[in-house]
Formats: C-alpha cells, structure tokens, sequence
C-alpha cells in the first residue's frame, strides 16, 4: 500500500478536522509524526511538519474535497460572505498568524532574544489574492 502526503500541518487538531471530514467522505487516511511534534514543536521544521496522509488511490478524491473545503467562502454571524476590504476576493485564509504592528516586533525580538516560540499573534483573515490582512467588524 502506496501512501501520498495530502497535506502537512503545524498542528494536530487541524490534521485531525481534516481527517475527520475525508473520512465521513470515505477516504481512509493517516496522521505521521503526529506525536514527534506534539511532545515537541521545535522539530516541526526538522520533521517537515504533521502530515496526513491518503492511500495513492483515494488521492485525486482526497484533494477534490480539500478544493471545495478551500473554495467554500467564509461566512460571519450574518451568514454574509467574508470578502477582503481591499480587493473585495473571497479567497481568505482564517486564522493567519500576523506579526504585524508594535507588539509584534517586540515579540520576535524577545521570542529571538530567549530563544522561544513568539509569545504574540494577532489571529487575522488573511486574503490570498492580493495578501491583505485584516479582521471582520
């Protein structure tokens, strides 16, 4: 049995949201190096991150249900679509991780200064046409 690497993550509850879903599709799939990562996330880079994996022949199903995961658009509580206020696209990352602003300068300097994880992200949309980032009112 040949495996292909469907997706790498940085973290296991979004492996396991996924892998959820392929499976209610009937996609068997696996989770590698779930257990490496979370007894230490240092190594993620070293390992190349949690990969879910799909049998070679589920493969082309696997990644046409990631498509419509990824092309379904985000709704806020108004059940409204989520558009960039920049260029008005809908195809938007959620839960970006933005460094941007003071406190995110000042994170780096002392995530690098005491050689930790950053110790501040501003949780963003983040829309993959133009890179805008940004947060719904």
């Amino acid at each position: 049995m040949v495996f292909q690497t469907l997706k790498v993550f940085d973290n296991s509850i979004d492996a396991y949201i996924l892998k959820s879903r392929l499976e209610n599709d009937g996609i068997a799939c696996f989770i590698f190096d779930e257990h490496v990562i979370t007894q230490d996330p240092l190594l993620n880079y070293a390992v190349g991150g949690i990969k879910l994996k799909v049998y070679a022949e589920d493969y082309e199903k696997a990644k046409a249900v990631l498509k419509e995961i990824h092309e379904t658009p985000y709704l806020n509580e108004a059940e409204q679509i989520i558009e960039c206020p920049e260029c008005h696209g809908t195809e938007i990352t959620s839960g970006f991780r933005s460094m941007k602003g003071l406190w995110g300068i000042i994170s780096i300097f002392v995530s690098f200064f005491f050689l930790i994880f950053p110790i501040y992200a501003n949780p963003v949309y983040k829309c993959n046409t133009c890179g805008a980032e940004f947060k719904t009112k």
